[in-house]
């Protein structure tokens, strides 16, 4: 049996594994053309042998890099470029490097990203985006983390509940609460709500707030329209489309962020609905542009740039016994986008 060590070659845990050196290589490295039990068999066997050129044992023995791996849901939301802005300032004031990963929402596509980044040895990962409601989807995931902090890494998430690691969690309830309760204030109550992925843990979350505010006033959320698109601004103007065509009546949109809720104004643009006077709408996370549209977005702040500060700065402290949380705080920014329900008629 090879010895265990710096000595051991990755000849020698391909051969243990029954595989080529190239299909070794691809499934440590997490390149595609390796099915996923092939990939699985070869990591095992190199951790049975301690293969020190493995990607976690290299962080280890190298000690950590000067590179973050930062996997971001959608890189042109400015949601998650306001957070990358945060994770960039402390980088730079820690002399380390941010390397940005795209997953588009794809857990699959997500999983291969970690593997990417592990593999290019980085010392620090951090996730920015919704979880999945089914644990099942984030199961590799978790144990990918788990490994690659055993062997060394520093690992925080963004608004994910179930990765076992330390996170920063954005008041996504609470702010769905107030955005609902605005609006009824208002005197509205036909509205509806243009909703992300039913996946999206941020999703179920944010809905769990308009219910909590809609039970208030006696009102259910079964009763509104909620139309679940994708979690962009494309998705906005589909849920737009939806809602005018199907429930004309609607006075008011909860779009559930604040791209869904930009798709949303340009639809009713497009169809020549007056907002607010016609239709009130409201968003979430108060991305920078927010203020600047026309009318100017009401929506829930959400300190996005200290999120991506906070989530670094876990990262770079000692691992604690458990799972650190931070909340993130919110506020309602009442804006033009929100007037009282029209009159009937």
């Amino acid at each position: 049996m090879p010895k265990p060590g710096p000595r051991l070659r990755l000849v020698d845990v391909a051969e243990r594994a029954g595989v080529s050196l190239a299909t070794a290589s691809r499934a440590l490295s997490g390149r595609e053309g390796v099915s996923e039990e092939v990939a699985r068999h070869v990591r095992q066997v190199s951790r049975e042998l301690g293969y020190v050129a493995n990607p976690y044992a290299r962080t280890l023995a190298g000690g950590a890099s000067s590179t973050v791996g930062l996997v971001v849901h959608q890189v042109d939301d400015p949601y998650f470029s306001e957070i990358a802005g945060g994770v960039i300032q402390v980088a730079a004031e820690e002399g380390l490097l941010v390397q940005i990963c795209h997953s588009g929402r794809d857990p699959d596509n997500e999983l291969q990203q970690l593997r990417h980044l592990i593999a290019q040895r980085v010392g620090i990962i951090l996730i920015a985006g919704s979880g999945y409601n089914d644990p099942g989807i984030e199961a590799a995931a978790r144990a990918e983390l788990s490994e690659f902090q055993r062997g060394g890494g520093r690992v925080a998430v963004i608004g994910r509940h179930a990765l076992g690691v330390d996170a920063v969690l954005p008041e996504n309830e609470a702010g769905g609460r107030a955005l609902a309760e605005h609006l009824l204030e208002l005197g509205h109550r036909r509205i509806a709500v243009a909703a992300g992925t039913a996946a999206l843990t941020t999703v179920a979350d944010r809905l769990a707030g308009v219910s909590a505010a809609l039970g208030r006033h006696g009102l259910a959320l079964a009763d509104l329209p909620v139309v679940h698109c994708d979690f962009t601004r494309d998705g906005g103007r589909a849920a737009a489309e939806q809602i005018l065509r199907e429930h004309p009546e609607t006075t008011a949109i909860i779009a559930l962020n604040d791209a869904m809720a930009i798709g949303v104004l340009s639809t009713l643009r497009a169809h020549r609905v007056p907002v607010p006077e016609r239709m009130s709408v409201v968003g979430f996370d108060d991305v920078s542009v927010a203020a600047d549209l026309a009318p100017s977005l009401t929506t829930i702040r959400l300190p996005m740039t200290d999120m991506g500060r906070m989530a670094l700065g876990l990262a770079l402290k000692p691992r604690a016994a458990r799972p650190r949380r931070r909340p993130t705080g919110h506020s309602l920014i009442v804006r033009d986008s929100t007037a009282p329900a029209p009159a009937r008629g």
